[in-house]
């Protein structure tokens, strides 16, 4: 545990911290602080020096499907950003933001604070999603909370807005030439997945990019210190990839099974009210449409 430049206890402040419970590789690549105000300038357009003050404010405690809040963290004291990595489309990432900016806010404020008459002053929300997934999706996309509204309006009294970045291969050229770490990243994921497309295991897979990253320099420092600790992060990340994808596919059939079965018995509804309105018996109905008779007879 550490205490933030808020003064409230956080739950991490260095790297080791965050490694206790993470299993994303996003997440842990970026958990170094140098990384970190390199891909937040270059997604930003911010300029902020090496040294800049950050304060991690991630939350070990919040729980989606498939992973932890990835990082929060506040810069210079002005901005509290959060950024998500995505390797499948979720159009639901604003309404997860707000869940996870509500807790960091939490541990922010103390709740007294609320209740003062003077204004008490909160860093600038940023929300960032990196998504590299096999799914088409354009180069940058802003999400907003509003579209989930039920009604709409053209000015939601509550909204939030979070910028999805592709850099899956083939986009966000430039961006990536702005920042080295986000680029390997990005290389290495993909390397992944050539290896994946080619036959080999996911842990061959995962083997020979972690040994053709580290003889290209890249990730290659981190790669050298996290090498078998990567292995384990990525097994259980894409594991879990592949089991909601089988489980989403799964369920897109029952959906369809269930769709064509619902049309069938409006079919047979449809013709046992023909049959009844041209006088045929009840009985026949039923063993023509397949349908039971006290079915028939409530038609």
């Amino acid at each position: 545990m550490a205490t933030s430049s808020f003064g409230q206890t956080v739950v991490l402040d260095d790297t080791h911290a965050q490694r206790q419970y993470k299993n994303n590789l996003f997440a842990d690549y970026f958990s170094e602080k140098e990384r970190l105000i390199e891909v937040y300038n270059a997604l930003s357009g911010e300029d902020f020096p090496e040294d800049a003050k950050i304060g991690f404010e991630t939350l070990a405690n919040v729980l989606y499907i498939g992973g932890y809040n990835d990082i929060a963290f506040t810069i210079e004291d002005r901005y509290v950003v959060l950024i998500e990595h995505q390797s499948t489309i979720n159009e639901n990432m604003p309404l997860r933001l707000l869940h996870y900016i509500s807790r960091v806010y939490e541990s922010m404020v103390e709740s007294d604070e609320l209740y003062r008459r003077e204004l008490r002053r909160i860093p600038t929300p940023d929300f960032i999603v990196i998504y590299n997934g096999r799914d088409p999706y354009p180069d940058k996309k802003v999400l907003r909370l509003s579209d989930a509204f039920m009604v709409e309006s053209v000015k939601p009294t509550l909204e939030l807005t979070a910028t999805v970045y592709n850099i899956a291969a083939g986009h966000n050229t430039e961006l990536l030439s702005e920042s080295q770490a986000l680029s390997d990243y990005a290389v290495f994921v993909s390397m992944v997945e050539n290896y994946r497309a080619d036959g080999l295991s996911l842990d061959d897979a995962i083997t020979k990019a972690i040994q053709e990253c580290k003889k290209h320099g890249i990730m290659a420092a981190y790669l050298e210190s996290r090498g078998s600790e990567v292995l384990n992060m990525l097994i259980t990340e894409w594991n879990m990839e592949d089991a909601l994808r089988v489980r989403g596919e799964e369920e897109r059939l029952i959906g369809e099974r269930i769709g064509e079965k619902r049309g069938e018995a409006r079919t047979a509804r449809t013709n046992a009210t023909r049959m009844k309105a041209d006088g045929l018996d009840a009985r026949l109905i039923a063993k023509y449409t397949g349908l039971k008779p006290e079915e028939v007879a409530s038609l």
